[in-house]
């Protein structure tokens, strides 16, 4: 089923809401997009008649189980990517919730799924870890690297990496 970017919006702050009040309202809808009250009616019509959620006019507001899936799906994409942007890419958590929040529509399930794996190499592999994400903080830091220092990191990388695996 093809969504709309704002309705896709939509199912990940009624899943919010659901999460915290067991219900959503149209008018914290409204507050949480930022929106008046009377632009949120015409996309809940639309997201009933997609059977992505209950609603009923002045009444309360719940996902069903297909647009349970649909919005735990986005707020996943969503999660995976301001993690990665934020602690890999090393972007401002505030400005990396804003791109995350645009690419989360765009990025198929196979991508999403390649970037987990490859977050969780950079995470378990010894040949990577902290201290590797560490090094890459230091170079957006100091905008410039030099040879000698990446030489040096090696040294300490293959030092280290002997060690843990030492007979």
């Amino acid at each position: 089923m093809e969504l709309t970017e704002s309705l896709e919006d939509y199912l990940e702050i009624i899943l919010k809401l659901q999460e915290r009040n067991r219900v959503a309202r149209s008018k914290d809808i409204a507050e949480n997009m930022g929106i008046q009250r009377g632009s949120v009616t015409s996309m809940l019509k639309n997201l009933a008649e997609k059977e992505l959620i209950n609603y009923e006019p002045y009444g309360y507001i719940t996902l069903t189980e297909q647009g349970k899936k649909v919005a735990l799906e986005i707020t996943r994409k969503h999660s995976v990517l301001k993690d990665f942007l934020t602690r890999v890419v090393q972007i401002d958590r505030d400005k990396a919730d804003s791109i995350a929040c645009r690419m989360e529509h765009d990025i198929d399930r196979e991508s999403i799924n390649k970037l987990v794996r490859f977050v969780n190499f950079i995470d378990s592999c010894p040949r990577t870890g902290e201290d590797w994400i560490d090094s890459f903080v230091d170079l957006c830091s100091s905008k410039s690297r030099k040879v000698e220092e990446c030489l040096e990191c090696l040294k300490s990388c293959e030092n280290r990496y002997r060690y843990k695996f030492k007979d």
